[in-house]
């Protein structure tokens, strides 16, 4: 029986990234997955496509309606999807491929099969070429999650989608109406609606973003709206009515009143559950919370079973790669003997339409549930020289600080390239600074960041050019 330190059964980002940060520290490292490729939902299906088809379709987009405002007269400019999506398929193999080389480069060795614990330190894996047992010390669950299915709302691939079936239309929708206004909704749906087609989002909560700032994701609601996606909210899908080329979505409106939307595609896109089935949890007393999530010390990671940990999409917590990452490397650390430690609150999340939407920490409403007083600034990337030049001048920097301590409360980006600026407020955030850190700290000219100081400016009533 082969003997292992540390042993991981998924090899999404949180599953490989530990891996490899426990290959680091000396430990003797296997990991289990049972996609032929490695990385997961994320690098697979989620992730890694969904941006490889929104870089592509904006450009799409910025052909055909922008390029004409910096001189470039680009005519009868047409879309080849075969083309857009072989190469979406080439950037997730390039991807793949490079998780499968960090695990040759760092001594890690994998298994590919369906891993099953037998006890807590006993994993069978089940492949095609049949069952073996392996033996390890410590074992990481890290399998991720799968689309919510809903009863009636039976997924055939084709006119009733998921994420993984959206990712790969063999022809764009004339009318694609999406359940669930998430990340995963937002962005497929700007996908598909910079490659021509109508779409209509069903949501039955009353916002995007769930709990984050109301004003913010109302901004970021008008600015969709702007490019030609409708949305409802506080509308209940009842049943989807699938006719030879068309599906009839069946809703009720606020007040209760029925309404059909009618569309060719329809993409089930309202959230997605921990994967934790045929894993052997119950058998060796793994416990589950109440919402199927893996139960969890929220430190070490350790479940109820000695040697038993569990990171990422199937404990508490945001479902994000990044997260998922983070608890990867601090438990790797923690098994090693050193100091792991995840700041939950220092976690970026953001929602990759264009403008892009970013945020790390509370949003108002979340402050003032709590009893805590603020400050607001706020800055518009129309006064931004450098959104002038690229003539992206939509978006909004926001920055909450504690009314006494100027401490960082919120920190929210609306505007271009928002995913590669939040890090500053992680930084930020990390390091307990005050908005009065980010308005001194020197950001150069002209960039897009200096948007960021602005709002930090703005905090206290100096912001310079806004």
């Amino acid at each position: 029986m082969k003997e292992f330190d540390y042993t991981v059964i998924g090899a999404g980002p949180g599953g490989y990234v530990s891996a490899i940060r426990a290959a680091q520290l000396g430990l003797k490292v296997a990991i289990i997955e049972k996609r032929k490729t490695l990385g997961g939902t994320c690098l697979n299906v989620g992730c890694i496509p969904s941006k490889a088809l929104l870089d592509s379709s904006e450009e799409y987009h910025k052909a055909k309606h922008k390029l004409a405002d910096h001189g470039i007269l680009a005519k009868d400019v047409k879309l080849d999807l075969k083309t857009l999506l072989a190469r979406k398929d080439k950037v997730v193999k390039e991807v793949c491929d490079g998780v499968d080389y960090l695990m040759n480069k760092n001594k890690i060795q994998r298994f590919l099969g369906h891993g099953k614990l037998i006890s807590n330190t006993e994993i069978e894996i089940t492949s095609e070429s049949g069952t073996e047992v392996i033996k390890s010390k410590h074992i990481i669950l890290a399998t991720g999650s799968v689309p919510i299915s809903i009863s009636g709302f039976e997924v055939d691939g084709k006119q009733i989608v998921t994420s993984d079936h959206a990712i790969n239309l063999p022809e764009v929708p004339k009318h694609l109406v999406i359940i669930g206004a998430g990340v995963i909704g937002l962005e497929l749906g700007s996908v598909w609606s910079r490659l021509g087609a109508k779409v209509t989002v069903v949501e039955l909560q009353a916002k995007l973003f769930g709990s984050a700032d109301k004003q913010m994701s109302a901004y970021a609601q008008r600015l969709l709206e702007g490019q030609g996606i409708n949305f409802l909210f506080e509308h209940k899908v009842t049943s989807l009515d699938k006719k030879k080329d068309k599906v009839v979505v069946k809703v009720n409106d606020p007040t209760g009143k029925p309404l059909d939307v009618e569309g060719d595609v329809v993409l089930v896109a309202v959230g997605r559950k921990p994967y934790t089935e045929s894993l052997g949890l119950k058998e060796v007393g793994v416990e589950l919370t109440e919402r199927g999530r893996i139960k969890v010390d929220t430190h070490t990671f350790k479940t109820a079973v000695p040697n038993i940990y569990a990171i990422g999409d199937v404990i508490d917590g945001p479902m994000l790669a990044h997260k998922a990452e983070d608890e990867g490397i601090a438990l790797a650390e923690m098994i090693a003997g050193q100091s792991g430690h995840v700041n939950y609150n220092a976690i970026p999340w953001i929602v990759y339409t264009w403008p892009e939407v970013a945020w790390v920490g509370y949003g108002e409403e979340e402050l003032q549930a709590q009893g805590i007083e603020y400050k607001v600034g706020k800055s518009m990337f129309k006064s931004n020289a450098r959104s002038k030049a690229m003539n992206e001048t939509e978006g909004q920097v926001k920055v909450l600080a504690d009314k006494k301590t100027d401490k960082l409360l919120g920190l929210y980006i609306i505007g271009p390239r928002a995913s590669d600026m939040i890090i500053e407020a992680g930084v930020a955030f990390e390091f307990g600074a005050s908005a009065e850190d980010l308005a001194r700290t020197v950001h150069p000219h002209p960039t897009l960041s200096e948007v960021v100081r602005e709002a930090a400016m703005a905090v206290d009533k100096w912001s310079i050019h806004s």
